[in-house]
């Protein structure tokens, strides 16, 4: 079986954008956006920007500020592109370890829920330290463990009882993967830089239904795929399962749930 955890391609970034992201993206899009809010002026990188909800959060707070959003996968950017409030945002598609950008070019480098993905990570924080300019300031976070993510947790659990010989799932092979503090600090270290501020933040995300994350986990992330390599037509069955389980945890109808996740913060 092929694992992509990166892929989001086909319908992937709509089901994502319009599932996931108002539940679990958009409270954090708002935290990265305070912590830039000092910037006046100047020129922000955003790599692994997805489907722009961290960059519509960072046009409003910062409305002086040149937004520069990339990613690796062009349909996430495309999606992201035709939100009528990134018309000002420039989008290109581009690797996080091999940035298309001069040296010290970049004031501020954001990264929202993207680290996870990078199959080499000091590789792309050496990049976010070359394209910041003396000073820069890097800003990221990246999931907590399962447990402390209910709505990850009930998903995982219904899965597991429709499939309960499959070792892992991507949700905790990537997005719930690198949270190891001490990982994350010699990472970044390796890359650069030397001093960094971690901080584990939790807040609420709000979902209309369950069926609505079991949706955008099963149908709207790299998840999909892996379903669909253990029963090519179970993918309705396995989305089925998951809202079940979040039901029994949530509640029939429009429910919140706490999301825990560490941001990090350092400069160059």
């Amino acid at each position: 079986m092929t694992n992509d955890d990166s892929g989001f391609v086909g319908s992937i970034p709509d089901l994502y954008d319009r599932n996931i992201g108002p539940l679990m993206m958009v409270p954090y899009a708002g935290d990265i956006a305070r912590r830039l809010s000092e910037m006046a002026t100047g020129r922000l990188l955003e790599v692994a920007a997805g489907t722009g909800i961290v960059t519509a959060a960072l046009a409003r707070a910062l409305p002086r500020v040149q937004l520069i959003a990339t990613d690796l996968n062009q349909p996430m950017l495309d999606h992201a592109a035709t939100k009528p409030e990134l018309r000002g945002v420039e989008f290109r598609q581009a690797d996080a370890l091999a940035l298309p950008f001069d040296d010290q070019s970049f004031d501020a480098v954001v990264c929202q829920f993207g680290v996870m993905f990078f199959p080499d990570r000091v590789a792309a924080f050496r990049e976010a330290y070359r394209v910041l300019k003396p000073g820069g300031q890097f800003v990221f976070n990246v999931w907590e463990s399962v447990a402390k993510n209910p709505i990850v947790a009930a998903t995982l659990m219904g899965l597991s009882r429709l499939y309960p010989q499959h070792p892992s799932w991507f949700l905790e092979r990537t997005p719930c993967g690198y949270r190891e503090t001490e990982v994350i600090r010699a990472d970044l270290a390796a890359g650069g830089f030397a001093d960094s501020r971690i901080e584990t933040v939790t807040l609420r995300g709000r979902a209309a239904s369950p069926m609505s994350p079991a949706i955008g986990f099963c149908q709207g992330s790299p998840m999909r795929a892996e379903l669909e390599a253990l029963d090519l037509t179970g993918l309705e069955a396995a989305t089925a399962a998951a809202a079940a389980a979040i039901a029994e945890q949530f509640g029939e109808g429009a429910f919140e749930t706490e999301l825990c996740a560490l941001v990090i913060e350092t400069r160059r």
